[in-house]
């Protein structure tokens, strides 16, 4: 006979459950390597960034090299803080921060008209509007679906795709447009990470991203396409300097362009977030979170202001790396926060970064882009897109928010600020789909619902209606307009709920 089971110890507590992907902590030296793998992919954008500044407000070169130090710095911190997640700042998810993009250009366009001071002192103006109007846009993120944030992301995806082939083609109408050796370079750099991919397994092929570009590099050496000039000489500490330009200047609408851009940057943030949760499968609440993300980007960029840098925001480029790589950790971009510190005050490995040719880099953030177009993509498959108003609401907003990324300068003949706001495709699909959104599915249903109970109140009821006669009145035009009316609100409803 067998005996009764065995009772569990008194003192035998829970299982512990194993944590969550994005929270697992791997071994010190896998972390490192994939968070350099990150750096790597991204240490073109602030590099692009400064010099950009640099050429477009004639800045000497020791100014440039302190804005460059302060701008992987911030990236760091920026990393950190979005990564580990201190109080109420930063989601917890694996993210990195960039200067760049839209950003940028409006800080370019407030330097140029208003002078430096003044542009740093609009980020810094920007960065506290963000706190101020934060909670109100919380309370927006209802109407901020699946199939609005999938439409975004897919026009995210295909901007950055279109800023990674940029770089190996070159802008077209300058000197060395769609060079061969660069295309070259460039489609071998793809090439060397799909063959990492394909062959390898494990932390190699995980690499693959990294592998890649390193290849592609070496190549780029093997045939003289690298100026190794640019990595020598100079000191070995970088340490950036705070106010470069002198004590911010505050003109509120000097800041108003920017201002009304982080309401977009917002947005994207939210998309951002979410798509990042998808990639490492973890389950958010967008009403905590995605206030957190923004909480981040704000901080950062206030501290950014007062070491002369435009707005630094949340990236998408480290997404599509989670993707393809498989880790989830979001130590790894901690770990990627910290190299770019390192980078920041180490001269030398900044000089270093910087030889590597625009086509290597362009090679492989054309890969890792895409793969946030396909996230876009998948998220729109669950968006019930078999609903007639919710194919029209994102075909629409991919109409409009394509159209700049597409057709540039199609805006030309508009005043700056808002050509700049129209200009980002982003913000323009992101505001359509939103805009849509509500008028489809919370307003247009409502109104519906509203002419309804009329159907009931002027329907005749048949059990009144007087006995056969042999000549029934004919209804007035009047009647039967209030019925046509009716039909057609009744069927307006029904329609808005495919």
């Amino acid at each position: 006979m067998s005996g009764p089971a065995p009772t569990p110890a008194p003192d035998a507590g829970p299982v512990a459950s194993a944590p969550h992907p994005v929270d697992e902590s791997r071994p010190l030296g896998r972390i490192l390597l994939f968070g350099i793998q990150h750096v790597l992919v991204m240490a073109a954008t602030p590099i692009s960034a400064i010099f950009l500044m640099s050429a477009t407000l004639g800045l000497d070169a020791d100014l440039t090299v302190d804005l460059l130090s302060a701008a992987f710095v911030l990236s760091g911190v920026g990393s950190l803080i979005q990564s580990l997640g201190p109080w109420k700042f930063g989601p917890r998810l694996p993210f990195v921060m960039l200067p760049g993009g839209a950003p940028l250009i409006l800080f370019l366009a407030i330097a140029e008209q208003h002078g430096l001071r003044t542009a740093t002192g609009a980020v810094v103006l920007t960065a506290l509007f963000c706190f101020v109007v934060l909670p109100v846009f919380s309370r927006l993120l209802r109407f901020f679906p699946a199939l609005v944030i999938g439409t975004m992301i897919v026009i995210v995806g295909v901007n950055l795709v279109k800023v990674g082939a940029v770089l190996v083609t070159g802008r077209p109408g300058t000197p060395g447009f769609a060079d061969p050796l660069n295309l070259g370079l460039g489609m071998a750099t793809i090439g060397f990470t799909v063959a990492c991919y394909l062959l390898f397994n494990g932390v190699v092929r995980q690499l693959a991203v990294m592998l890649g570009l390193l290849a592609g590099t070496a190549l780029a050496a093997a045939i003289g396409a690298v100026d190794f000039g640019q990595a020598s000489g100079g000191g070995l500490v970088n340490l950036p300097q705070l106010m470069p330009f002198g004590s911010p200047q505050f003109n509120l609408v000097a800041a108003l362009p920017l201002m009304l851009y982080s309401l977009a940057s917002m947005a994207e943030a939210t998309g951002q977030t979410v798509i990042n949760a998808e990639a490492v499968g973890k389950e958010i609440d967008q009403r905590t979170d995605v206030p957190k993300t923004v909480r981040g980007d704000a901080l950062t960029s206030l501290f950014g202001g007062f070491f002369g840098l435009p707005l630094i925001v949340t990236s998408g480029e480290n997404i599509g790396i989670v993707r393809v790589t498989g880790v989830r950790s979001r130590f790894v971009t901690a770990a990627a926060g910290v190299v770019l510190i390192v980078i920041g005050f180490l001269a030398p490995v900044t000089r270093a970064i910087s030889v590597i040719p625009s086509a290597v880099v362009g090679g492989t953030a054309m890969v890792v882009f895409a793969v946030i177009t396909v996230l876009g993509i998948q998220m729109l498959g669950r968006s019930d897109l078999d609903r007639h108003t919710s194919t029209f609401i994102c075909a629409v907003a991919l109409a409009l928010g394509l159209l700049p990324i597409l057709v540039p300068g199609v805006y030309g003949g508009f005043p700056p600020n808002l050509r700049i706001l129209l200009e980002s495709g982003v913000a323009v699909g992101a505001f359509t789909a939103a805009v849509l959104n509500v008028l489809f599915h919370h307003v247009r249903p409502g109104i519906a619902a509203r002419l309804s109970p009329v159907r009931t109140e002027t329907t005749p009821q048949r059990t009144e209606s007087p006995p056969v006669r042999a000549e029934a009145p004919t209804a007035s035009p009047e009647a039967s307009a209030v019925r046509t009316e009716v039909t057609e609100a009744s069927t307006a409803s029904t329609e808005s709920d495919r």
